[in-house]
């Protein structure tokens, strides 16, 4: 429902699949800015493969990825995402490691490609937390405009209807709970290297590559 919110063009693609088709437009039109708004279920689930294999190509495209924890929108089941003990129409005794597994941390995988530029993990439980967000998000927009390159935000955000629980006690559990599991937090941030002035008479200097780099 992106575009009802949002005055921009948008093409809605089969679940999972947004990298795959913001790969083609971005290849088709590279003058195009292009990003991708998708959830933990979309991206970390059924698109977790056209995920892993556009970062690591280093597309440049920008991705914005809403980390609720839970499917919202299809009846509660449990994400990829869903913490450890917690409840969910598929997970009815909560998650376990023996039967499930441990929640994915899409932002800590990502980080460790080569093509990727940037990846921060971001929350939207206070006033301070979205101003952060939108930082992050204003961010990766510009890796993508003045660098081309691939730039990821995870936000963390409530599901009050599948927690079953008051919005403001929601909020209170992606702080208290989420960020336990999923720490806030930049994790790479290697934007394109500045030339560097060439004397006369000398060859052309070469980037070295490095950039900056966050673990949390």
């Amino acid at each position: 429902m992106l575009y009802k919110y949002f005055d921009v063009d948008t093409i809605e693609s089969a679940h999972g699949r947004a990298l795959a088709v913001a790969t083609g437009i971005k290849r088709a039109r590279p003058d195009l800015f292009v990003f991708t708004y998708q959830g933990d279920g979309d991206l970390a689930s059924i698109g977790l493969c056209e995920t892993i294999h556009a970062a690591n190509r280093g597309e440049a495209v920008t991705v914005v990825y809403v980390n609720n924890a839970v499917y919202g929108m299809t009846g509660g089941q449990m994400a990829p995402t869903t913490l450890l003990g917690m409840r969910t129409t598929t997970t009815p005794a909560g998650r376990t490691i023996a039967n499930e597994g441990f929640p994915l941390k899409m932002a800590e995988m990502l980080a460790m490609l080569g093509g990727v530029a940037y990846c921060e993990r971001v929350a939207l439980y206070d006033f301070k937390q979205v101003r952060r967000a939108r930082k992050a998000i204003f961010h990766a927009f510009d890796v993508q405009l003045k660098h081309n390159g691939f730039g990821f935000v995870e936000v963390l955000s409530a599901c009050p209807t599948n927690l079953r629980i008051s919005p403001s006690q929601s909020q209170k559990w992606v702080a208290d709970e989420m960020c336990k599991v999923f720490p806030l937090g930049v994790f790479k941030d290697i934007p394109e290297p500045e030339a560097a002035p060439v004397a006369e008479g000398a060859t052309e200097a070469q980037p070295n590559g490095q950039g900056t780099y966050h673990a949390v």
